[in-house]
């Protein structure tokens, strides 16, 4: 159903559009048009860059922009798809979810050729650019729910060389964290369907919220250069944390649920501890007040276990059962790749 006039095998530089089917009340035969950037030259990977999987998440989003537009094809080494807008409707109107469909495009896979706008997308990228892709790059950052120390991160793959593929990649990014992470909100998500057709995926979680720092911006830019360098798709020489003069990236990993603390009860979140700093267990991360009853006292969020604080909730106004911190425990390389 996902139409575009882009030859994905042509040499050079093109740039247009995915068009995908959608009728509204004032449009019969309209299109949703996604923006689209192919760079190909040579031999080498295809890598396939997405910004904007959720559309309030805007680091990922200005980095593909720039690297489309700045891209040449004697700087390429084989061919980049650069999608610096996926969820596009979503991106228009800063929410996480689509709102033609009401659906979170990072948890619609497989997807559906004849369902709505997210299930069409999630679908094309199943069927047609994961399977010419070599590398998938997925530029997440936690939007308006959640703000993040700027990590690349990644899943526990049960196949040990493309774990360590999607391991050396991941340092690339060059972040002072590097995060493993657990899925405890569901199924369906983009970089799982990519994991399982043997890609190496990169994923991050480049900061949050609507005012992003010049130094976010930074790191989402010369990150991204990095990792296309390191898997051969960009000429250049890979910078690694040591030849800049910094130290090793903090390896964490969240894998279980306690490691996700949620709110027990609704109401106004305070943060009492620096995002990065080290948390003792049973330590208090942060309470919960009540608009409603100021008088009591606020209920306290306990660290089960010892670890970072890796991300916080953004929003100070808190339903019960968002997420309001995740403590990351440190792990050695060694435990990453023989886990």
């Amino acid at each position: 159903m996902i139409f575009t006039s882009i030859n994905f095998d042509k040499p050079g530089k093109q740039q247009g559009f995915l068009q995908v089917p959608y009728s509204h009340n004032l449009g019969g035969w309209a299109n949703v048009m996604i923006p689209l950037t192919v760079v190909s030259a040579g031999k080498g990977p295809t890598v396939l860059i997405l910004g904007g999987n959720h559309g309030d998440e805007y680091q990922g989003q200005i980095a593909a922009m720039n690297l489309a537009r700045e891209l040449t094809p004697d700087q390429v080494k084989g061919r980049i798809i650069l999608i610096p807008s996926l969820n596009f409707p979503a991106a228009r109107a800063a929410t996480r979810l689509s709102p033609l469909d009401g659906m979170n495009l990072n948890r619609s896979f497989p997807g559906d050729a004849e369902g709505p706008v997210t299930g069409q997308i999630a679908h094309y990228l199943r069927t047609q650019l994961f399977p010419i892709s070599d590398v998938v790059i997925d530029i997440h950052s936690g939007g308006r729910s959640m703000e993040f120390v700027p990590c690349a991160h990644m899943h526990l793959v049960p196949d040990r060389e493309q774990r360590a593929r999607m391991f050396g990649a991941m340092l690339a990014w060059g972040t002072d964290f590097a995060f493993l992470y657990a899925d405890i909100a569901g199924t369906g998500l983009l970089p799982v369907e990519a994991e399982n057709q043997g890609k190496l995926v990169v994923t991050t979680e480049l900061g949050g919220g609507e005012a992003i720092p010049a130094s976010v911006h930074r790191i989402a830019r010369s990150g991204l250069k990095n990792v296309l360098i390191h898997v051969g798709a960009l000429k250049g020489r890979e910078q690694t944390r040591a030849s800049q003069g910094k130290p090793a990236t903090i390896l964490t990993q969240a894998l279980n649920r306690e490691d996700y603390l949620l709110a027990p009860e609704s109401g106004v979140f305070e943060v009492c501890v620096d995002l990065g700093a080290l948390v003792k267990s049973g330590q208090v991360v942060g309470f919960i007040h009540h608009l409603e009853r100021p008088d009591r006292a606020p209920e306290a969020i306990v660290a089960k276990s010892a670890g970072y604080l890796i991300t916080m909730r953004a929003p100070c106004l808190t339903q019960q059962g968002d997420c309001v911190a995740v403590i990351a425990k440190k792990v050695t390389p060694q435990q990453v790749l023989k886990a």
